[in-house]
């Protein structure tokens, strides 16, 4: 009992600490784009990686683990968005400090598009949880996730990088990708939870939907 109690508490940490470590990504990459040190640099991708790298083993080890929670199913998609709020903005901030309008442009609609699936999925998950539908993340939110984070990292690197080596083309190649499978995802969430979302409007809460 003891020995899961300790694993659960390390996948609890996992997920929580993608906050903190964006946190001091975003704090970190705003001083250096004042101060131009390789130090800061360093510091804030690192801790953007790390971030985005939580992300991937709290859930790898909650499935080795068996110690899937109802509060781990809600609250990885949480800091998901704190994710995304941070990151987003800050690199739509970067790009026109550096004059680069056309990333501005396209991470502004990255920011639209992402954000307002986000909210979407909240609702259809609020919606859900009436009927005692699990919030787990659906394969979708996965790819998702698994695209978009990296891809993050790699805008950063393309605007902040003192060393440049990512060519244009294939980074807007890879943000019409990141957009394509961030319009899957919506969708999938959808057809996952018509039914639920068709029933709330017609039938009493603690009425179930017919399985």
């Amino acid at each position: 009992m003891a020995g899961r109690s300790i694993e659960l508490g390390i996948v609890t940490f996992l997920t929580v600490a993608r906050f903190p470590l964006i946190l001091v990504f975003f704090v970190c990459a705003i001083i250096h784009s004042r101060v131009d040190d390789v130090w800061l640099f360093i510091v804030a991708f690192t801790s953007l990686v790390a971030s985005a790298v939580t992300d991937l083993f709290d859930g790898l080890l909650a499935r080795r683990f068996n110690v899937e929670t109802q509060f781990g199913a809600h609250a990885d998609p949480l800091m998901d968005k704190f994710f995304y709020l941070t990151t987003l903005p800050l690199l739509i901030f970067i790009a026109m400090d550096n004059g680069d309008m056309q990333q501005a442009l396209i991470l502004l609609l990255m920011t639209l598009m992402f954000l307002t699936r986000d909210q979407w999925v909240t609702f259809l998950r609020s919606i859900g949880a009436i009927y005692q539908v699990s919030g787990g993340a659906h394969w979708a939110g996965k790819v998702r996730t698994a695209i978009n984070f990296p891809l993050l990292g790699a805008i950063y690197l393309y605007l902040e990088c003192p060393i440049q080596f990512i060519p244009t083309p294939l980074l807007i190649f890879a943000e019409i990708v990141a957009l394509t499978v961030n319009a899957i995802s919506a969708v999938t969430y959808t057809h996952h939870y018509w039914p639920y979302l068709k029933r709330s409007a017609h039938l009493h809460p603690d009425e179930k939907p017919e399985t």
